[in-house]
């Protein structure tokens, strides 16, 4: 049977798919804001709050799918001690990018599998990405240029289209920074039977 993915993203649903993974989108019904405050609020590195919003997401449509294996993912970014969110409007993401621009912050993306509501497997990866220094004429010229697209991803970028014009260094996994740890993810699945060795 399919992977039960537990969002909405075309992106980590399309790498599933490319990566042979047969998949079913089903979006997790969560305060994501509210399981992100709760974890900030403890203290929580960003690399935990990505796992703890990956269990949540995956628990939530496990309980939906009795017996299927569910995949709960996501993404938080880190700079200088501050974690970002999606920007809310344009504003805000110019805001991001500016705070961003020259300097080195970190992705963390988390994966978590659940069945019947016990964990499977998890993984996670994190990647380090420098922005190049970048003016407020070039900010404005690619918020208007991606447009609605600014709101989709943390950091107001998607790597695999304009977001690329941003950068001038990238260390780590490719997936990574796309929100998948996705080699990782797929030694837990062949591990599970759910993928041939």
């Amino acid at each position: 049977m399919p992977l039960v993915l537990a969002s909405g993203s075309t992106t980590r649903r399309d790498m599933l798919a490319a990566a042979g993974i047969p998949v079913e989108a089903s979006p997790a019904a969560i305060d994501e804001r509210e399981v992100d405050r709760a974890a900030r609020c403890a203290g929580a590195p960003a690399a935990t709050v990505a796992m703890l919003l990956a269990r949540a997401k995956a628990m939530e449509v496990s309980a939906r799918y009795p017996g299927r294996l569910v995949l709960g993912a996501d993404q938080t970014l880190a700079c200088e001690g501050r974690q970002y969110d999606k920007p809310a409007d344009m504003a805000q993401g110019k805001a991001h990018l500016n705070a961003l621009s020259g300097r080195t912050h970190h992705l963390h993306s988390a994966a978590a599998l659940i069945r019947d509501g016990r964990i499977v497997g998890e993984a996670q990866s994190s990647a380090d990405l420098t922005m190049r220094h970048l003016g407020a004429d070039f900010i404005d010229a690619y918020a208007a240029a991606v447009g609605p697209k600014f709101m989709m991803s943390v950091g107001g970028y998607q790597l695999e289209g304009l977001g690329s014009q941003l950068f001038e260094r990238i260390d780590g996994d490719y997936f990574t920074i796309l929100g998948l740890p996705l080699l990782p993810l797929m030694g837990h699945l062949r591990a599970a039977g759910y993928m041939a060795e």
